[in-house]
């Protein structure tokens, strides 16, 4: 059964970093592009980031490009967005998914609260 279980989330003052970690089981995250999306309060998804599978090529969303590192430890299945001078804007509920983009991906976690307020 595949299974992706976030966690890292929580409060943090607007600078700040935080690290999401995204536990997959079932599949191996080496062979599979692998996503963060985000859905902040009352908009719609947003793609965040994504590493290729093999030999993990980035790419991420122009408002997180610089401040945000997506990356995989291939010994322990996790995937992990590492999240650094983060923003008000960057609140959002924050989901790793098996898949390209900011829909129809094959599989998704339960998301993860993250709240950047002073």
């Amino acid at each position: 059964e595949v299974q992706l279980v976030e966690s890292g989330g929580g409060l943090v003052q607007p600078g700040g970093s935080l690290r999401l970690s995204c536990a997959a089981s079932g599949f191996t995250l080496f062979n599979n592009y692998m996503t963060w999306v985000r859905q902040a309060p009352g908009k719609g998804l947003e793609w965040v980031s994504l590493i290729e599978s093999g030999g993990g090529t980035t790419t991420y969303a122009d408002s997180v490009k610089g401040r945000f590192t997506i990356s995989r430890d291939n010994s322990k299945n996790t995937l992990y967005l590492e999240m650094n001078s983060l923003k008000s804007e960057d609140t959002a509920v924050y989901y790793c998914a098996k898949g390209v983009g900011a829909a129809g991906n094959d599989y998704w976690g339960q998301g993860t609260q993250v709240t950047v307020s002073s």
